[in-house]
Formats: structure tokens, sequence, C-alpha cells
């Protein structure tokens, strides 16, 4: 029986809330459940067919997903690259479980460079498969951006749940382009002096807001 690894990850672009990087692990036999289900790039369902899929993946599927606060970004983001620290986390992610082919999302816009420093990284003979759009390519990747958009989400709605009150207003998505996430922040800086929790520092668009705003490091 081959097994085949799909790794993709959700909230590589927000400035607020954390990364999470998902792999699932099945045969290549229950791959095709995946494409049976319809599973596509998580982007191409709703919030509730992402659910319900991701629960249908969870019971079929061995799956293991990381994830990354905010405050470690930034920590991280000291000593690495953006790019650096998701291959950092797509390997811890794919050590989680031996596979004869891993598929992946490639987050480098070098996606043969992505995939020779993931089989470096990883120290392993197995098959390395990286290409750009991969979650519309493979089902088993598309199953690995769902699990880890879910789990973001998840815990979006956690930290909103914990800061709105504070203000009487919408966290939004947690893309810097999102009004409501701009207004939040904005709002937040304002009324506390600097910004809120779950927020990544390093980012262009917490830098600039901060030194518009005259908010505290």
């Amino acid at each position: 029986m081959v097994m085949i690894c799909g790794i993709d990850e959700a909230g590589r672009g927000p400035i607020m809330g954390p990364l999470v990087v998902a792999g699932i692990w099945v045969s290549e036999e229950l791959e095709e459940q995946f494409t049976m289900w319809g599973v596509k790039d998580s982007k191409k369902h709703s919030p509730r067919t992402r659910q319900t899929l991701a629960q249908k993946i969870k019971a079929i599927a061995v799956h293991y997903e990381v994830i990354v606060p905010a405050c470690d970004i930034d920590a991280l983001r000291q000593e690495m690259t953006l790019n650096e620290l998701e291959l950092h986390i797509f390997v811890q992610v794919a050590r989680y479980k031996s596979a004869d082919t891993y598929f992946l999302d490639a987050v480098d816009v070098d996606s043969h460079r992505f995939k020779i420093n993931f089989q470096q990284a990883l120290k392993c003979e197995a098959q390395v498969i990286a290409q750009h759009k991969a979650d519309d390519l493979y089902p088993v990747v598309s199953a690995a951006s769902i699990l880890a958009k879910t789990c973001r989400d998840k815990e979006i709605i956690k930290i909103a749940q914990n800061l709105e009150p504070q203000l009487g207003i919408s966290l939004g998505s947690g893309y810097p382009s999102d009004p409501l996430t701009q207004k939040f922040l904005e709002h937040w800086g304002k009324k506390f002096g600097n910004l809120p929790p779950h927020t990544r520092h390093s980012w262009k668009t917490a830098q600039r807001l901060k030194k518009n705003l005259n908010l505290k490091e």
C-alpha cells in the first residue's frame, strides 16, 4: 500500500492570528474518496461545506496540524525569512508520519527550490512533489488545505471572542486588506496605545500603523 501525504498552510498573509500548517496521510486508494466528496482548494468551499468536509476527512485520514501564534512568527522572523519559517513548519508536519510521496503546496516562488530544501531538511528518500496551486491539483493537498483553513478559522473565532468585547466592533478576518481588521487595529491602538494581542508586529502594516499612531513597541 502506497502512503501519500499532502501538506498545505492557511494564514500566511494575515496581520492577526496564527499560521496553520496541516498534513493529511492516506493511501492512494483512499484518496479517491476525497474526489468523490468534491474536495477542492479550501477557498472554493463555503465555511459550512469546509466544516462538513473537515469532519469527513478526519474520520478516514491521519492528520496533524501545527499552529504558529503571531508572537512566535514575529520571533522566528528575526532569524529567518517567512519562506524559511514555512519550510521549517512543513518539515515538522511531515515528520509526524512517514509517507512514500509528499505533495506540497509550494510557498516559495521557485517551487523546485522549495522541493530541494524540503528534501534536504526531511532527510529521507521519499518522493516529493512541490507545486504552486497544488491544492487545486491534488485531492490530498486540497484536504490538507481544508483542515488548515478550518483550524485557523476556529483560532480567529477564539481571538475575536476575547478581543471584540473590549471595543464593541468586529475584528474581521485578520487580513491587512480587510476594512474591518483595519478599523479594529486603529481603534485598538487609539484606545490602548498599542496593538492588540495576536498581532504580527513584524508585518509592515503593523509597523506603519504603530508609526502613524505613535504607538508603543
